[in-house]
Order: structure tokens, then C-alpha cells, then sequence
């Protein structure tokens, strides 16, 4: 690996840069699976304030924490019991504030999850409208139904949930008959939210000036274009019209993040709106991005692409162009909580994500899987824009299949055991040592909440920060190229034709990324020097699964 950055480059951004979030590097935490601080097997807030300094280290602007709220953990935490206290298992309320002051100290901006869709079904206003029964205000919170057909025992809609199976749960009266239906998305312990209610709209915007007041620096929006439904309630169109969908992508959406960009904007410095927009259609998609909206949206049609430079330039360039009409960055992302890790996945005949494709016993080429990750690490590194990296990503982890008897994850259950879920992406962190738990917790005598492999030894933090050519020290450097190499630091992009099976480009004047995604090495074009390579030059020529930075 070549790590020649070149001197005399600008400085990185202040940390009151209130466009600090266009060119990003965002680094996220699934809190129960990153560090250990008391020894109890589970992830924790004091884990992840002992190893602020590594984050320092890799160079990341900020860290976007999955939810760390009070939760039964249904679905890993995505229902959120209480916006306003840390779960137990986690921390404090007075820990998570010292955990962003002293990020921001060293110059980490902490972003925070909201899931506006849905609470738990352990949320005091659930438990209340279960209370209060067919008719009340409490239940006009959410979506309750009295059902179709003789005694309303048919169900109200056939909408799919978002983790397969029925979208409705009915309910049982005190006398035990059975009584209303109740509408979730995804699991029946998370019921969907009335966004017509102004309770709802309300307390929405009370839970972002409330983690606003304690210094975070913006909020990702979980499932962003789900909440706000028919209230007809008709059934999915199988051609649905733009904004024609029941429950999707609905044009009252917008008014909702009007209102939570107009609190935003009450705060000095810029705190920034994140979405989760999966949408196809790309006009609808940037609507979201309309300067009185959100900042930045997730960027899933790049994540979901296969090895193959096509591919990958026709997302390349279709988010760009849906960013252009509204002048918001791009993100760029390889994986996430949800997501099978790059190293596994780029190892597969089928490289590419699909959530209906995971099954178990796919078979992979590590090897190949790794030397691809780091090649699209400093491809997507190299792009303007934001960029994403999910906790392990830069220790080169791969996919765990787990036992069956350890899974979690609701969408495994759903699929009657045929999906292995998304907890083999969350196995916990591997930090020293040679054997688990590899310096996760400090205590022995709790194994970590789901397993970790035996052969992890030389994936840990320790081991790869004595490897000059590990994937952490790939990160490191490029993160720091990126940052301090102004080519890289602005918006232009010029394409490069070098083949069919290369992904080149030009950034600024004095600097190209090319990706060999060919069978044979190729030739490289006119330059001064290597900035850096995920791989070495082999005789001059790139080689097969590599990018390289060139200083033009």
C-alpha cells in the first residue's frame, strides 16, 4: 500500500464549518456491539467513551449512533420505549452527555436516530390507548381498526409488513373477546404512529430540541418516507401513481420535515436532518433534499450494487444527477446494521444486496471479498459527498452465520427461519487479544451478546494497528488523504474512459481515482506519483480488484 500523501494541502474544517456535513466522514455505532465498558457482555456509552481516541484516530467528523434509547430490543432497538432516558443496558442520560462533549473535544460531532414511524408497544401512550379502549383520544395516536367482515374479524388491509407477514395485530378485550386491529409496519410490538394527530407532531418536535439542548449535532431519520399513510386506508395499487402509494413516499411527508428542519434551523451552526429514503423514483427521492427539508439522504442504490464497474457507475451517476437539482451532497455507503458486510458479500457469485436473496450457507471467497472492500473503500472514498463507514467495516470484518439458536432478529423469525436476519453484520467488536472475547468487555465471565468467530485474532484493533497494509491502516490513510488533499475535499467529478471494466474519474485538477474491475492488470494513465493504493502496482500496471489515487 502506497501512502505518499502529498504535503502542503489545506487544513481540515473547523469544527463550527457549518457545511461540515457536505463532505463528512460519518462513522456508525451500533452502541451493543461496539465496546464493552462494564463487563456484562453487552456493548455500553462507557465503551465507547474509552475508545474515543481510536475514532480520533481513524479521523472520522462524526459518529451516528443506532438507538440507544429505553427498549425491550424487539427489533435491535428500533422500538423506542422513551426518547428521553438511555436504556439501562447502555447507560445514563448524564453519560450519553459526556459522551458528546467529549467527542465534540476532539472534534466528533455525535448524530442521533429517530424512528418517526413507530413506538413500542411498551410506549406509555400504547399502553394507554390499549387502556382506554375503541374510541378513545389515546387511540387516535395510532392507527386502530375495527376490522372487516361478520365481527370484524377479517383484517383491514393486506399490505405486506416491511419483515414480511400481515401488517395488523388484533387486540383482546378485557373480557377476552377479541377487539380491534392495530397497524405495524414491521413487527406488532412497534405500531404505527398517526402523523395526522398533533400529539404526535408535537412530541416529535419536542424529542429533537431536547437532544438539540444537550449538543448533538444532527438526527437520522429512520424509514423517513413511511409515516404519514391514507387514511382510507385502500390497498397497494399495483402500478401506484408518484405519492399514489397508501403508506409510502405520500406527499403530506414533507410537511413533517419542514417542521423538524425549521427546529433544526433554531440552533446556531448547522444541525443537520439524515434520511432514510428508499425510493426508486428519483424526482420523488430529491424532494427530500429540497433546502427547507433535510440535508443529506442515505444512498442505498450504490450499497446494493455488485462488483462490476457498470454497475456501479450507472449509481454513481444516477445519484448525482438526483442530487443536482437541489444542490444537496451525495452519500456514499458500503454497508450498515442491516446490511451483509462488504468483505462477504463482494466474495459471492452474487455480489450484489438484496434483502429477499439472504439465505443461509451462501457460499464466499474471502479473499476476493477483502481485496474488493478495499478497493471500494477508497472508490467511494474518492467521491463527493458524504461517506458512511459501519462499525467493523474498517477492520475488513466479514458476515457471521450464526446458529440459529442465537439469532435475534426479527426478520429471521418472520421469514419462518429461511432469512438468516441482519445480527450476523452486529456480531461485536474484536479489539486484542487472541481469542474471544478479543477485548470486547472486561470481564470473562459474560460472553458478549452474540458470539464472535475463533479465527478473528489478526481482525482485531491491536493486530491490524501493527500491520501497515491492514485494512485499518487502508482507512486511516485514506480518510486523511481524503481530508487534507483538496481535490478531494470539493464537489467535481469528471469521468475518465479507460474500459469497460474500469471505474475512473477526476477530481479537481490534480487528482484521479481509477478501479480495476477486470480479470488482468491494466495501464494506468499519465501522472506524477501515487497518492494511494488498496493494493501494490504490479510492475506499473493496476491489478485486478484494486483503485488506485493518482496525483495527476
Amino acid at each position: 500500500m502506497d501512502t505518499d500523501v502529498l504535503p502542503d494541502r489545506p487544513a481540515p474544517p473547523a469544527i463550527d464549518d457549518p457545511l461540515w456535513w457536505r463532505s463528512a466522514v460519518i462513522y456508525q455505532v451500533y452502541v451493543r456491539s461496539f465496546a464493552d465498558g462494564d463487563g456484562d457482555g453487552t456493548g455500553d456509552l462507557a465503551g465507547v467513551r474509552a475508545r474515543l481516541p481510536y475514532l480520533k484516530a481513524l479521523g472520522v467528523d462524526a459518529l451516528w449512533f443506532n438507538p440507544w434509547y429505553v427498549t425491550p430490543l424487539a427489533d435491535g432497538g428500533y422500538d423506542v420505549e422513551d426518547y428521553r432516558r438511555i436504556d439501562p443496558r447502555f447507560g445514563t442520560l448524564d453519560e450519553a452527555e459526556q459522551l458528546i462533549a467529549e467527542a465534540l473535544a476532539l472534534g466528533i460531532r455525535t448524530i442521533i436516530d429517530i424512528v418517526p414511524n413507530h413506538l413500542s408497544d411498551r410506549h406509555p401512550w400504547f399502553q394507554a390507548a390499549l387502556s382506554a379502549g375503541p374510541g378513545s383520544p389515546e387511540r387516535e395516536r395510532f392507527w386502530f381498526h375495527p376490522g372487516k367482515g361478520p365481527g370484524g374479524d377479517e383484517i383491514p388491509t393486506r399490505w405486506v409488513s416491511s419483515f414480511q407477514g400481515s401488517t395488523w395485530t388484533r387486540t383482546t378485550n378485557p373480557d377476552g373477546t377479541p377487539g380491534e386491529w392495530y397497524l405495524h409496519l414491521f413487527t406488532p410490538e412497534q405500531p404505527d404512529l398517526n402523523w395526522n394527530h398533533p400529539d404526535v407532531q408535537r412530541e416529535h418536535e419536542d424529542i429533537l430540541r431536547f437532544w438539540f439542548d444537550r449538543g448533538v449535532a444532527g438526527v437520522r431519520i429512520d424509514s423517513a418516507a413511511l409515516p404519514v399513510k391514507d387514511p382510507d386506508l385502500p390497498e397497494v395499487p399495483a402500478r401506484p401513481e408518484p405519492g399514489g402509494h397508501p403508506h409510502l413516499d405520500r406527499d403530506g411527508i414533507h410537511d413533517i420535515y419542514r417542521a423538524w428542519r425549521a427546529v433544526a434551523d433554531e440552533y446556531d451552526g448547522s444541525r443537520v436532518l439524515v434520511g432514510e429514503v428508499w425510493l426508486d423514483d428519483a424526482e420523488r427521492f430529491a424532494r427530500y433534499l429540497r433546502p427547507d427539508e433535510m440535508h443529506t439522504a442515505f444512498n442505498f442504490d450504490f450499497m446494493t450494487q455488485p462488483w462490476n464497474a457498470g454497475r456501479m457507475r450507472g449509481s454513481i451517476e444516477r445519484t448525482l444527477a438526483e442530487h443536482a437539482p437541489v444542490g444537496a451532497p451525495a452519500t456514499w455507503v458500503l454497508s450498515n446494521h442491516d446490511v451483509t458486510r462488504p468483505v462477504t458479500r463482494y466474495g459471492r457469485a452474487d455480489s450484489g444486496f438484496a434483502f429477499d436473496r439472504k439465505r443461509f450457507g451462501t457460499p464466499t471467497d474471502l479473499t476476493r471479498g477483502t481485496r474488493r472492500a478495499r478497493a471500494a473503500a477508497l472508490l467511494v472514498a474518492a467521491l463527493p459527498g458524504s461517506m458512511y463507514i459501519y462499525q467493523g467495516d474498517e477492520l475488513g470484518l466479514p458476515e457471521v452465520e450464526l446458529p440459529r439458536e442465537v439469532i435475534e432478529d426479527p426478520m429471521h423469525f418472520r421469514s419462518g427461519g429461511v432469512d438468516p436476519g441482519r445480527d450476523g453484520c452486529r456480531v461485536p467488536l474484536p479489539w486484542a487479544g487472541g481469542r474471544a472475547p478479543y477485548g470486547f468487555g472486561t470481564d470473562r465471565a459474560h460472553r458478549p451478546w452474540l458470539p464472535q468467530p475463533a479465527d478473528w485474532a489478526a481482525l482485531t484493533v491491536a493486530a491490524e494497528e501493527a500491520d501497515p497494509q491492514s485494512m485499518l491502516a487502508l482507512y486511516r490513510s485514506a480518510i486523511a488523504t481524503r481530508r487534507s488533499r483538496g481535490d478531494l475535499v470539493g464537489e467535481h467529478l469528471a469521468w475518465l474512459e479507460l474500459g469497460a471494466d474500469v471505474l475512473a474519474f477526476r477530481r479537481g485538477e490534480h487528482t484521479a481515482s481509477v478501479t480495476n474491475f477486470g480479470p488482468v492488470p491494466i495501464s494506468l494513465p499519465a501522472h506524477r506519483g501515487v497518492v494511494l493504493s488498496s493494493a501494490p502496482l504490479e510492475d506499473g500496471a493496476l491489478p485486478p480488484d484494486t483503485t488506485v489515487w493518482l496525483d495527476l
